[in-house]
């Protein structure tokens, strides 16, 4: 079965509306939660735990999540996903409405509920990056990704910008409810997709069915450290998102410390980068570049990025700051929608999964580490937020010089995806004949 040739064929639109309706929800969700729980408890400790534990799943799970989604119907995962999460979502959402005085089961609920959104997200999200170039011709996969990345910003956006008068003016209960019907309705729209998957003939018996998860598994790990490109842009991602970590934590610092704004300002910087790779996204999406030239523009925006990131620390006026977060969402936007384009262009349908089950557990596993070592650092520098900047802006822009010089890093950013494509779909003939339009 050949991709459609328009960008929102059927496939594709139904995947994108469900999955905007439901971040919406989660967005609306992630506010609310945050209220009530400060509301009810009081506790700023209590809240890391929550964000904490609802991380930690997802990094763990992200190699089996990618094995499974090789191994099993990426749109049955994607679907009961869904499911799963509205089904958890409701409950606590109905605990609330029927018990609303109950904190002593409420909170451990909330928890619970946060837990199992985090573990499905490990099985969820490679299906999702697995299943997108399968459901839209090569040249659209690009603006595939911008729009499913576009998706996550505006709904942050939107989320973000009301989930408080919401929460204000129909409180936690109903906005949970509100969360768990976008869950379904998101798993209604996927009911309705046609994922073509080659499915691996799957093995009887426990055993043998672990024995080839675990070798799955491996091939999996394999795949990447085998490709030496592949790994250097895996290595380079995970460090400089572990480098650009400190500004989640540290920007109520920077604003109110080192520039001397109001709080208001976190909000404007916040968005900034969020329109910034709004545009981002849409560039890399129209743009066609390929070859030497992509290669050298991914390159140079990298080193960009680290020059803005650590120039924000010698900023002391909001304005200059607001143009430098900017910026910086734009190339974040240019590079993020075209190096995932690159990743799955570059590898076979059966393995894609674990490829990108891999990469959100390498990356998401150090950006806690991340966000915990930015604290410390700035105790024991004396609240120095601008020093911590400007040493993070350097390190990521000499990261990318360094990778500059690496041969396998450039070739891998200019390989042709359309040869590697073909040779692909060459080494994978014979196994066409079992492809799957899982219905």
């Amino acid at each position: 079965m050949t991709s459609p040739n328009r960008l929102f064929n059927k496939n594709f639109l139904l995947l994108w509306q469900g999955q905007f309706v439901s971040q919406l929800g989660s967005q609306v969700h992630y506010i609310a939660m945050m209220f009530w729980l400060k509301h009810v408890s009081g506790s700023a400790g209590l809240m890391g735990l929550l964000m904490m534990l609802s991380m930690i799943p997802g990094v763990i799970l992200g190699p089996i999540g990618g094995t499974i989604a090789d191994r099993y119907s990426r749109r049955r995962i994607i679907i009961f996903s869904d499911l799963i999460c509205g089904v958890a979502v409701l409950s606590l959402a109905g605990l609330l409405l029927y018990a609303p005085d109950n904190e002593t089961i409420a909170i451990p609920w909330l928890f619970a509920v946060s837990i199992i959104i985090g573990i499905v997200g490990g099985f969820f999200r490679p299906a999702i990056s697995a299943a997108i170039p399968d459901l839209v011709t090569r040249d659209k996969v690009a603006p595939a990704n911008s729009l499913n990345q576009s998706s996550v910003q505006v709904s942050s956006f939107m989320g973000q910008g009301f989930g408080g008068v919401l929460f204000r003016l129909f409180g936690a209960p109903l906005l949970f409810l509100a969360n768990g019907i976008t869950y379904l309705f998101s798993a209604f729209s996927e009911y309705f997709i046609t994922i073509p998957q080659t499915i691996p003939e799957q093995s009887t018996g426990w055993k043998a069915i672990m024995q080839d998860f675990i070798r799955d598994t491996k091939v999996g790990f394999q795949y990447v450290w085998d490709n030496r490109g592949m790994r250097a842009v895996f290595f380079t991602s995970t460090f400089l998102n572990f480098l650009v970590s400190p500004i989640a934590v540290l920007f109520p610092f920077y604003i109110e410390d080192h520039l001397r704004a109001t709080p208001d300002w976190f909000g404007y910087l916040m968005a900034s980068i969020g329109v910034g790779s709004l545009i981002g996204y849409a560039i890399a999406g129209s743009l066609k570049i390929s070859g030497r030239t992509r290669s050298i523009i991914l390159i140079l925006f990298l080193t960009l990025l680290g020059v803005v990131f650590g120039a924000l620390g010698l900023s002391r006026t909001p304005l200059i700051s607001l143009a430098m977060t900017f910026f910086m969402g734009l190339l974040s936007g240019v590079v993020n929608i075209s190096i995932i384009t690159v990743l799955q262009l570059t590898t076979p349908s059966e393995i894609r999964g674990r490829v990108f089950g891999l990469l959100g557990t390498i990356i998401g596993g150090l950006m806690p580490l991340g966000m915990g070592l930015a604290g410390m650092v700035m105790e024991i520098l004396d609240n120095d937020v601008a020093l911590i900047f400007i040493v993070c802006g350097v390190a990521m822009a000499l990261v990318n010089i360094g990778m500059a010089f690496n041969r396998h890093f450039r070739a891998f950013l200019a390989c042709n995806v359309e040869q590697t494509e073909n040779t692909h779909k060459e080494e994978n003939q014979n196994g066409q004949d079992n492809l799957t339009a899982d219905r």
